[in-house]
C-alpha cells in the first residue's frame, strides 16, 4: 500500500463526471489542459474510465436522475480515491438547491456509498482554474496522509 500511494503522490489520473452542470465548470476544468495553467505539469491527467481514476472531478449539483450514476461511477473507482466537488452546485448545490429535481448533494450522495470518502470541495461559479489546481494539491497532500 505504501508504494501505491508513494506513486499517486506523482501523478493523479482523474475522471470527470457531470451531474448535471450548466457546462461553465465544464469548461474551466478543459482549461486546466491548455499551456497556460499546464495541469500535466503535476502529473495529473484525464482518464476515459473510472477504473483508471485516482481522482473523481465533479461538476454540477447531483440531479436525482444523476444521484445513481455517481454512485456507481464512484464505486467503479479504485480505492484510496479523492473525489473533487467542483463549482458551488456541486459543493452545496447553488442557485439549485430548491428545486425539484434536486437529489442528495454530491458529498452525501459519495457517502452512502463509502462513509470514509475524502471530498475536496472547489467554491466558486465557475470557479478559476487556479482553485482547481490549489485544490488538486490539496488532494495530493491528503493521499500522503493514507
Amino acid at each position: 500500500m505504501a508504494l501505491k500511494n508513494w506513486a499517486l503522490r506523482k501523478s493523479l489520473w482523474v475522471y470527470h463526471v457531470n451531474t448535471g452542470a450548466c457546462n461553465n465548470c465544464d469548461i474551466e476544468v478543459l482549461e486546466l489542459l491548455t499551456p497556460k495553467y499546464d495541469i500535466e505539469r503535476f502529473g495529473m491527467i484525464l482518464v476515459g474510465t473510472p477504473r483508471h481514476a485516482d481522482v473523481l472531478a465533479v461538476t454540477g449539483a447531483c440531479t436525482r436522475q444523476a444521484q445513481p450514476r455517481l454512485q456507481e461511477v464512484y464505486r467503479q473507482t479504485p480505492k484510496p480515491c479523492v473525489v473533487m466537488a467542483i463549482g458551488s452546485c456541486a459543493g452545496a448545490q447553488g442557485i439549485f438547491a430548491e428545486s425539484y429535481h434536486m437529489g442528495a448533494g454530491v458529498d452525501t450522495a459519495i457517502k452512502a456509498v463509502d462513509p470514509d470518502a475524502i471530498i475536496v470541495y472547489v467554491p466558486g461559479c465557475p470557479p478559476k482554474p487556479e482553485a482547481m489546481i490549489a485544490a488538486a494539491v490539496k488532494a495530493m497532500e491528503l493521499i500522503k496522509t493514507l
